[in-house]
């Protein structure tokens, strides 16, 4: 069992696990405020320092010694640490991306440091305490506490992400619901120990025996307060697949006991739905429940997008292509490139190109879904696959408008046929075009994973496109490749 299991609860003593849940999540706020304060001292002293020995700028005459500085350093590190408190960056999510960290930290700063430099004229102007803060020292000063913040943030949460998987500062979960919503989510748990939870048990409508990926059944929903109160349970999640309203209503109420977090899955309304607007219509309200984000310049500016990486990508790698298409000859007869029929936009079909990772007669007996460790796949096959190399010649679907650097990645015709039987609103994920990488894979969500999970990030991609989002999915698919740290990749 992965490292949120019931057992592995059991492995840190109740003494540690009573100080964890009472002190430790306070301390983790404030370690990353004391993190913060250090790494804008240091910032400030490097930045001084750097002001004499880097060539942007002129070299200062009769520079003020460092001690002169106290006052602004004060009001520097001051200043950006409220700025990072109104941006709720003291609010520490369970997970989160360092990208969109990143963006944040950057954008504070900034005006952090603006504001600290009006404040110093302010403040300090025509006192004991003025001292000169010429722009070339604020430039190096915002640039380093930039650096150095998004640095110690970093070291901070991958210590306090070793914690989580060690036991330490674990939230006791309690999940409502038997359904493929509850599969997921125990399934997602499961996989992200980093998440900091224990699945105490799942609660059902009535009484049944058994598990769920190794998790117990214990209990009804009339069982809830009492579980709550024995288990020291600290959140709880429903997640049921068919309710009716008044349903989830009951269920809050049993849940709603001491400081009990309730968190409900999105049901099959949010599918159809997505993200709710209020319009107007002359002084009458309206609720928009289908507004597809991209559309009009939008599509202009992606397709701008893609012309210009599918462009750049091709002139760039095309040695690598020639010598991977070289090196598959050498290995297996057949072609170089594999061509397959896929869905795209408004489930048109198109012939998706991959580079051939799999034997020449691997489709002799049908066309099957890709497993994990698939003897179809040659060794240099599976070294593309693990490293997403395989997927580079769909470069030229971009270049032709077949498809886009990012967006729902295309599936066969046959499965999309079963998907959308299965799956309500699984259509929709066609109202965009197919994408060589997409929000669901860098979730996680590829390979032999659950559809109906890749159909919700998916819609959550076309409703709420940004150009932003397509650079931090793409950042994210490069760093992932790099790393190799995208599951289920092969």
């Amino acid at each position: 069992m992965a490292g949120n299991s019931p057992a592995d609860f059991n492995t840190i003593s109740p003494r540690l696990l009573r100080l964890s849940k009472d002190h430790l999540k306070a301390l983790s706020t404030v370690t990353l405020l004391l993190t913060d304060v250090l790494m804008l001292v240091v910032a400030f002293l490097v930045g001084y320092e750097a002001r004499e020995d880097l060539p942007f700028f002129t070299r200062p005459q009769d520079q003020p010694a460092p001690l002169q500085y106290l006052p602004t350093i004060i009001l520097h590190t001051a200043t950006v640490l409220a700025m990072f408190y109104f941006s709720q960056l003291y609010h520490l999510k369970r997970a989160f991306s360092r990208i969109d960290q990143l963006r944040s930290v950057v954008g504070t700063v900034t005006l952090g440091t603006l504001f600290a430099s009006g404040m110093q004229e302010f403040l300090l102007q025509n006192t004991s305490l003025e001292t000169a803060y010429p722009r070339s020292l604020l430039f190096y000063v915002w640039f380093f506490s930039v650096v150095f913040t998004v640095f110690g943030r970093e070291v901070h949460r991958r210590l306090w992400t070793l914690l989580r998987r060690r036991g330490v500062v674990r939230d006791n979960l309690l999940i409502v619901g038997d359904g493929r919503f509850a599969h997921d989510i125990i399934s997602h748990i499961r996989n992200n120990s980093e998440l900091g939870y224990v699945i105490v048990g799942i609660v059902t409508a009535e009484p049944k025996q058994g598990d769920m990926l190794g998790y117990p059944f214990i209990g009804a929903y009339a069982d809830i307060p009492r579980l709550i109160d024995d288990l020291e349970v600290e959140q709880v999640i429903v997640a049921l697949t068919d309710y009716r309203r008044g349903e989830v209503l009951d269920l809050i109420e049993l849940c709603q006991r001491g400081k009990v977090d309730i968190k409900v899955f999105p049901d099959m309304f949010s599918y159809v739905v997505g993200d709710l607007n209020v319009d107007d219509l002359g002084g009458m309200a309206l609720l928009t429940v289908r507004d597809i984000a991209l559309r009009g310049w939008k599509l202009s500016l992606k397709r701008a997008m893609d012309l210009l990486g599918a462009g750049l990508g091709l002139v760039l790698l095309s040695p690598l292509m020639l010598l991977t298409a070289l090196l598959i000859r050498l290995e297996s007869r057949g072609s170089v490139f594999y061509s397959q029929v896929r869905m795209g936009l408004d489930g048109r079909p198109f012939a998706m190109i991959k580079f051939r990772s799999m034997r020449a007669d691997a489709e002799t007996n049908g066309r099957t879904w890709t497993v994990e460790n698939d003897e179809r796949v040659t060794r240099l096959g599976r070294f593309m696959r693990n490293n997403n190399w395989d997927e580079i010649p769909q470069l030229i679907n971009v270049l032709l408008g077949q498809m886009s650097l990012v967006g729902p990645r295309p599936e066969r015709p046959m499965y999309v046929q079963e998907f959308g039987r299965q799956i309500p609103d699984y259509m929709m994920r066609h109202r965009e075009k197919a994408g060589m990488t997409g929000w669901a894979q860098v979730n996680g969500l590829r390979g032999d994973t659950s559809i109906a999970l890749r159909t919700e990030f998916d819609r959550h991609y076309v409703e709420n496109w940004s150009l932003w989002l397509d650079i931090v999915i793409i950042i994210r698919t490069i760093w992932q490749t790099i790393t190799r740290s995208n599951r289920n990749a092969y």
